[in-house]
């Protein structure tokens, strides 16, 4: 009986040596990395904002019919295959095999459809492709046709558009919604899913890895080819404190903080468990004008604030370093094809004298103007109070106002009066992607109440957006984007501050991060370590 017994100890102890590892295996805790971003998400449309934390929020959650690779040339994400017609008018879009949403619906070609009119009721890039387009319907389930009036040389660059609102694809029955109201149902068909369930602003975004997400066979590269999500669970955690982000990055309480500030950098060089990424293309300052409300509705005031701004001083304060940042007055960027100083002697250098000129013969009568700061982006926290005392020597009174970067962005679609919640002037900062040229860039959009924030109103520019859509070469381009440089700089759409390189932190037990081109990317990131 003993010998029994034993036996069947000895068994069941070599059942549970067998089957144990089996079941840990099953059971172990899924791989999660736990991020701070520059900004809270708090809107979870990125048509509807512009801001980066909902275009970040956007490339999880969605995907796009095309998309930039790392060497900015666009290729196809969504779509298996495209045909132009002979005569340049019809273009034709075949989706790939196995697309699907989040809940498990098919994607559809008239999916498709009403998500880019959706995009193009906000967007300046989209606007500008409906008013050269004819027609826009589904064929069948994958195939969808555009028809347009005239040829247009930006179709397929304007879907694998990558910065501020990009041409995310949605459910139609989401798409539905109109562009002025903003969505509530993150269903999306990208490589993660919004956990909405266990968002809470202010503390914490989750999202998990799609599991039915088919990506591409290509290598990925940028915002382009096989978006394959490594990790289980994403968490971004709410730290509005750089220095508790760096403490938690150093106790290994976090994997990554996606931007921080250069003098911060001395205190984690040391420590092995830490690298550091500088992005790949820089970010662009820029000084944004209100149109709509006095003074700035008077073009001399618009440009007297031009004059009146120095670049280097903005850059100091806010970088500091110089091996991550440079002066550039180029509204398309120093270094790419486009960039040029026409139009640009004697401004962003803190011309007082000239500003004050100005600003005599235009009548101002010492309005206040309402200067709206950021409190809680630690890449732009330091620009308002450079702004104020830049313009204030030049003889501008300034009401700073400050409010977290949510807010921000919430009251710089308010039309109303400076004195009833409106503002007149914000600073802010773009990447490279979305500054390049003039059809990209949001800032040169002049169709008056169709424009972005500020809403410049200029019909000439707005020819001379449609010459460079139209224009047959690269030196064509060049010429008409220095007269719209020029013409912008002139009327006051905006006014590039200067332009600085992010960096992102994160721990040695996390690969596979590619270099932040619009956004963070986290697809085919891994974690392999506690």
């Amino acid at each position: 009986m003993q010998s029994l017994v034993r036996r069947g100890l000895t068994t069941a102890i070599a059942t549970l040596a067998v089957t144990w590892p089996l079941a840990a295996i099953a059971q172990s805790p899924p791989t999660t990395v736990r991020a701070v971003m520059h900004s809270d998400l708090k809107v979870i449309d990125p048509i509807w904002v512009s801001a980066q934390i909902a275009r970040t929020h956007g490339y999880l959650v969605y995907d796009t019919l095309f998309a930039l690779d790392a060497d900015m040339k666009v290729q196809p994400q969504m779509v298996d295959s495209y045909k132009v017609s002979d005569d340049k008018l019809t273009y034709t879009f075949v989706l790939r095999d196995g697309l699907q949403w989040h809940d498990g619906k098919p994607v559809l070609a008239a999916d498709c459809v009403q998500s880019i009119k959706r995009w193009a009721e906000r967007d300046g890039v989209g606007q500008r492709l409906m008013q050269s387009t004819k027609d826009l319907e589904a064929v069948d389930d994958k195939t969808f046709r555009l028809t347009l009036k005239e040829p247009y040389g930006f179709v397929v660059e304007s879907f694998a558009k990558p910065g501020s609102t990009a041409p995310f694809m949605m459910p139609k029955r989401i798409a539905d919604t109109p562009g002025t109201q903003q969505i509530r149902d993150a269903t999306g068909s990208g490589p993660f899913v919004f956990k909405a369930d266990e968002w809470k602003p202010g503390e914490k975004v989750v999202y998990v890895k799609n599991t039915n997400y088919k990506p591409r066979a290509e290598p990925p590269s940028g915002l382009a080819g096989g978006k394959v999500p490594k990790v289980d669970r994403i968490e971004w955690l709410v730290m509005p404190d750089v220095q508790t982000a760096v403490n938690a990055l150093q106790n290994n309480e976090i994997d990554i903080i996606e931007a921080l500030p250069p003098d911060l950098l001395p205190m984690l060089q040391t420590n092995k468990s830490i690298v550091y990424q500088r992005g790949k293309y820089p970010g662009q300052y820029t000084f944004r004008i209100n149109w709509l409300h006095p003074p700035f509705d008077n073009p001399k005031i618009r440009e007297a604030a031009g004059y009146a701004i120095d670049q280097k001083p903005f850059l100091d304060a806010q970088i500091g370093d110089e091996k991550f940042y440079q002066v550039c007055k180029a509204y398309f960027i120093c270094g790419t094809p486009l960039a040029t100083t026409e139009g640009m002697d004697g401004r962003l250098e803190g011309n007082v004298a000239k500003a004050r000129e100005l600003l005599k013969e235009a009548g101002y009568d010492g309005t206040p103007v309402v200067l709206m700061r950021t409190t809680d982006l630690p890449a732009l926290v330091n620009l308002a109070p450079v702004a104020k005392a830049q313009l204030e020597r030049a003889g501008f009174k300034v009401d700073m106002q400050s409010a977290d970067w949510q807010t921000t962005v919430s009251r710089t679609n308010k039309r109303d009066a400076p004195a009833n919640g409106g503002w007149n002037l914000f600073l802010t900062s773009w990447g490279a992607l979305d500054s390049s040229n003039p059809i990209v860039s949001q800032n040169l959009n002049a169709s008056c109440e169709k424009a972005t924030p500020g809403w410049p109103c200029d019909k000439k520019l707005e020819e001379l957006r449609d010459q460079f859509a139209r224009a047959p070469d690269l030196e064509q381009q060049k010429k008409i984007a220095a007269e719209i440089q020029v013409r912008a700089a002139t009327l006051g759409t905006h006014y590039p501050l200067g332009e600085w390189y992010g960096m992102m932190v994160h721990r040695t037990n996390t690969k596979g991060w590619m270099p932040p081109m619009t956004a963070m990317l986290f697809w085919n990131a891994e974690k392999t370590g506690p």
